[in-house]
């Protein structure tokens, strides 16, 4: 088992940065996969980020050059650097971790395989 708890969430202008926090408890070894995901009302879950084996990370098109992932070992934490956020990144974000998946070729994360979750942090850009 796995525990997450997110942190960081806030109100922020447009233009403005934040940074999530994800403390793991648990087995983590088990979850070489981490990421995070937001969900804005009326929308679906969409992957924000994810980071493989603590090196290797995805972003969503809509995240790219302005978000940063990040996993610190030491303190079990996993980081979102979020700068020059605009009001359609308001949504709960949550960090998630799972198994990873061997296509043939590479190890990769799917989302189906994100197996925990945390409670989510919400994120409001205004303008």
């Amino acid at each position: 088992q796995v525990q997450l708890v997110e942190s960081g969430g806030g109100s922020v202008q447009s233009g403005g940065s934040l940074r999530l926090s994800c403390a793991a408890s648990g087995y983590t070894a088990s979850t070489p996969c981490m990421g995070w995901f937001r969900q804005a009302p009326g929308k679906e879950r969409e992957r924000v980020a994810s980071i493989r084996s603590q090196r290797y990370t995805i972003y969503a098109d809509s995240v790219q050059g302005r978000f940063t992932i990040s996993q610190d070992n030491a303190k079990n934490t996993l980081y979102l650097q979020m700068n020059s956020l605009n009001v359609e990144d308001t949504a709960m974000y949550f960090c998630a971790a799972g198994s990873h998946y061997w296509n043939g070729i590479v190890y990769i994360c799917r989302t189906a395989d994100f197996t925990y979750w945390g409670q989510g942090t919400q994120v409001t850009v205004s303008e």
